[in-house]
């Protein structure tokens, strides 16, 4: 197939490479230099959105947020060919993904919404957990291509691109939930007198381990650099929850908090898990 791939930031350049073996992948990114590796496999690289889905049969998007891809795709007016697939991989509310796919039927363009669960390391694996909704061709269509990067068990079919949203909204807010967990242990266990490592070992065997299996070294190492998920676009996918919900999240708000915080103070670009900085020292 003719594949487009527009955005190829961490997540983005480990998702196309899994497509280059199989399929004919134009790349673009805005900062060109991301698409270097991929070329030197043997993708094309557009010098524009729109070089890149000319004669596309599927065009995959990747992008930082909902603001993206309207930039990119919406307000651009993208000319994606009339009945190719357009594979929105961007995490997005419900909303978002409704008012693309209302966009993609106003041009005759199929839509899926196929955000990802998990983090690089997976996603080079072909481990990660995918998520899928939309119009019933769009997902015929993108089903054996995002099975490339899906563990085999780990693919969820829902009949709207608004579902496969909310569920990468709930994994996400999991992951939030988790490491803000951790950060209120590490102050408790300071509180009543216990080191950081004393907390960590007591966290063994408790809800929170695969967070402290997770992200314990960094915690130890108190490297955050080494960027599996970023605090940024944890941070943004914070604000989609507490936009999506009716019913108040205290521990998303703290966590949300947490990291709008991380974010302001340069730790933007650093693995999530920096949030636990101060009180694992």
């Amino acid at each position: 197939m003719r594949i487009a791939f527009l955005g190829l930031g961490r997540m983005g350049r480990e998702l196309a490479r899994h497509l280059l073996d199989e399929h004919d992948v134009t790349v673009w990114n805005r900062t060109a230099a991301a698409a270097d590796g991929l070329v030197g496999e043997g993708a094309r690289r557009a010098g524009s959105p729109a070089e890149a889905v000319d004669g596309a049969d599927v065009v995959f998007t990747a992008l930082f947020g909902a603001d993206a891809v309207r930039e990119v795709v919406v307000n651009a007016r993208l000319p994606i060919p009339a009945e190719a697939t357009w594979v929105d991989v961007t995490t997005l509310s419900p909303a978002q993904a409704r008012e693309f796919a209302a966009w993609a039927a106003e041009h005759e363009v199929w839509y899926a919404h196929s955000p990802v669960v998990g983090s690089l390391a997976p996603a080079r694996a072909r481990a990660l957990g995918v998520l899928l909704g939309g119009d019933p061709e769009a997902v015929r269509v993108a089903e054996p291509l995002v099975r490339l990067w899906a563990a085999p068990d780990r693919l969820r079919v829902y009949d709207s691109a608004a579902l496969a949203a909310a569920d990468k909204l709930v994994n996400n807010l999991a992951l939030a939930v988790a490491m803000q967990g951790v950060v209120e242990a590490l102050r408790l266990g300071r509180s009543a007198g216990l080191s950081p490592e004393q907390v960590l070992a007591a966290l063994d065997g408790s809800m929170l381990t695969p967070t402290v299996k997770a992200k314990g070294e960094a915690l130890r190492s108190a490297a955050y650099s080494d960027t599996q998920f970023s605090t940024d676009l944890l941070a943004k996918d914070s604000r989609l929850m507490l936009d999506t919900t009716r019913l108040p999240l205290p521990a998303l708000t703290a966590a949300a908090a947490a990291l709008l915080d991380a974010s302001r103070r340069g730790h933007g670009d650093d693995d999530f898990s920096v949030i636990a900085a101060d009180d694992a020292r």
